[in-house]
């Protein structure tokens, strides 16, 4: 039986990769490609998006305190994710150490995506 698992990508800005010749940056954009598209065509892989380095924070009551991103931390944001549809979090963790962005500072969080929320809330499709 197969259960969702989030990659979410961290450190991924322009930054991380400027020290890259442009030859580099080709091998790890080859490798990168050729690592979503193995686990995409093994099934694994249910989607993959970069995200934009912008963006908005919403909270406190009313959703009233609105702020732009960056964070407070650029390697702390999250870059992009890969949705996984794998056994356990153990072959979650396998797929992303098999990653090429790691060598360059990619830091790859991963996290099960339970079925239901903890508060009970609807969080999936009808």
């Amino acid at each position: 039986m197969s259960h969702p698992h989030l990659l979410l990508f961290r450190n991924t800005g322009p930054e991380t990769h400027a020290h890259l010749s442009a030859d580099e940056r080709q091998d790890l954009i080859e490798r990168w490609n050729a690592w979503f598209v193995g686990l995409r065509d093994a099934g694994k892989a249910l989607d993959g998006r970069p995200l934009e380095l912008s963006g908005r924070l919403v909270s406190g009551p009313g959703g009233k305190r609105v702020t732009d991103g960056p964070f407070a931390e650029s390697n702390e944001a999250v870059g992009g994710y890969v949705l996984l549809n794998v056994a356990d979090l153990d072959e979650a963790t396998a797929i992303a150490q098999q990653h090429p962005g790691l060598e360059h500072g990619l830091i790859i969080e991963v996290r099960p995506m339970p079925p239901t929320c903890h508060l009970g809330v609807v969080t999936g499709p009808a």
